[in-house]
Parts: C-alpha cells; structure tokens; sequence
C-alpha cells in the first residue's frame, strides 16, 4: 500500500509482492545501496539487545500483499540467524489504521500472537470480514475464545497506546513507503517495489544482515 496514495491498496508493494518474482539473472546481481535498499540517513531505534540484529517487517493486517507475504517471512525465520531478532510492526499511515494497530499490541501483551495473528490475516483475507474498528474486533476476539473485558482494557490501555505510538514513530523513522517492507539493524531500508519482489526483498535482508555481521 502506497503512503501516498490510499485508493490503490498495498500499491507500492506491487504485484510482485504476490509472490511473482525477478529473473533468476536479475536475483543473482548483488543489491546495490540507493536502487535496491536505502541507508537511513539517521538511524531508527532498535531494540534488539547487544549482539542480536534485528529485523523489522512493516506490514497492515488490511494489505493483501502482507497476507500473501506471510508464509515466506515465516520461513525466512526458521532459517534466520540465532542472531537475528525478527519484529513485526503495524504502519499506522491514517488514523483508521490505529485499531488494527492496536489489535496487534494488545494480542502481543496478552501472549496470543502465536496463536491469533495469521488467523487475523484469515479472517480479512478469506472470511472477507471487516476488521477495522474497535467494535468489529472485539466480536471476532470474542469469537476467538478470548475474554472481552480483558481484551478490551488491554486495548485501551496508556501501554498499548504508547506502543502504537512507538510503532508509529518506527515507521516515520524508516520513512516506510508501503507494506510490506523491511527495516535491518536500524539502519536499511527494503521493499517490493526497490527489490522488484519480496523474495528478493528477503535476499537483500539476508546480504544486509551478513554486512551487519562484518560491522561493516
């Protein structure tokens, strides 16, 4: 989805995204900074403890893109480094994002991201429900086996707020364009549409992260 251009959704992640895919010439060429990935001018927090490298995807429960991306990043992570620590954060690009941002943290603080985030891609994606107000959510939650009081305190609450407001400042700070996209070690920047897809997307991460290893 394009910052600039909500109309076209998940845009900027463009088809290739859905899982099409460069030459294999073009996927072997090594990703070169300022066409493939960009180096934050100043670098994004992070909070990965020291010797851990973190990567961060940038996604949107509502993006198809996201939804399709899901199982190749879940791979990616059982290959990842045991030095890798892999975030995920919600963009908040409107304030009709926020509910779904904080639907994200409040599962997150409640221990039940494991168990209930694909099933919220699910939902939107193959059940075609909306999940884009407080209300909405909360039914589905429930539905979920999750109790409402708590689930609704958790996500009214100054932490998760505050947590959404972090992710918020996060995505500003990798001045995210679209989703999905990734973000390393606070200081690059990749998505589908600089790699031309995200299997390649993931590939610059790879490179990226091994740039990190050297201290380079």
């Amino acid at each position: 989805m394009k910052r600039r251009d909500f109309s076209q959704v998940c845009g900027v992640a463009m088809a290739a995204s859905a899982g099409l895919s460069l030459p294999a010439l073009a996927q072997m060429k090594p990703p070169v900074s300022g066409k493939d990935y960009q180096v934050l001018e100043k670098p994004a927090a992070v909070e990965a403890p020291k010797g851990k490298i973190e990567v961060i995807e940038f996604f949107w429960y509502n993006c198809p893109h996201c939804n399709t991306f899901e199982p190749a990043l879940a791979a990616w992570i059982k290959r990842a480094g045991k030095d890798v620590v892999v975030r995920r954060v919600p963009v908040s690009f409107r304030d009709d994002f926020l509910p779904q941002q904080r639907l994200f943290y409040t599962l997150e603080a409640m221990g039940l991201l494991d168990k209930l985030h694909g099933k919220v891609f699910a939902a939107i994606h193959a059940e075609k429900l909306s999940l884009g107000k407080q209300d909405e959510i909360l039914a589905w939650v429930v539905k979920q086996g999750v109790d409402k009081t708590k689930f609704a305190t958790q996500f009214n609450s100054f932490a998760v707020a505050t947590k959404a407001s972090r992710g918020t400042q996060l995505q500003n700070a990798y001045k995210v364009e679209g989703v999905p996209a990734m973000g390393v070690a606070g200081r690059f920047y990749v998505d589908g549409t600089m790699a031309g897809s995200m299997d390649r997307a993931l590939q610059i991460v790879d490179s990226l992260v091994a740039l990190v290893r050297t201290g380079r």
